[in-house]
């Protein structure tokens, strides 16, 4: 069960660092002058729609990895 766990835990990780990758490349993708290349992207038309589909995963997953691993920390430093 614990080896389930750690598998779960590591393709976790790996898919989390995955959208922080594409989170911090996005804005340098996007061309911002020219909407028409950004319209058929998912969360277009706009701008912002565009940003959030494609930024906010990778916000979200740092967060949670960031979370779990002081609380890994914290618990590890209290035993």
């Amino acid at each position: 069960m614990k080896f389930l766990k750690i598998t779960a835990a590591v393709f976790c990780y790996i898919l989390g660092i995955y959208l922080l990758g594409r989170a911090l490349v996005e804005p340098f993708i996007v061309d911002y002058h020219h909407p028409e290349t950004y319209r058929q992207l998912w969360g277009g038309p706009t701008l912002v729609g565009v940003m959030a589909v494609h930024m906010l995963p990778g916000v979200l997953s740092t967060t949670l990895m960031v979370r779990r691993l002081r609380a890994w920390r914290r618990n590890r430093s209290g035993s």
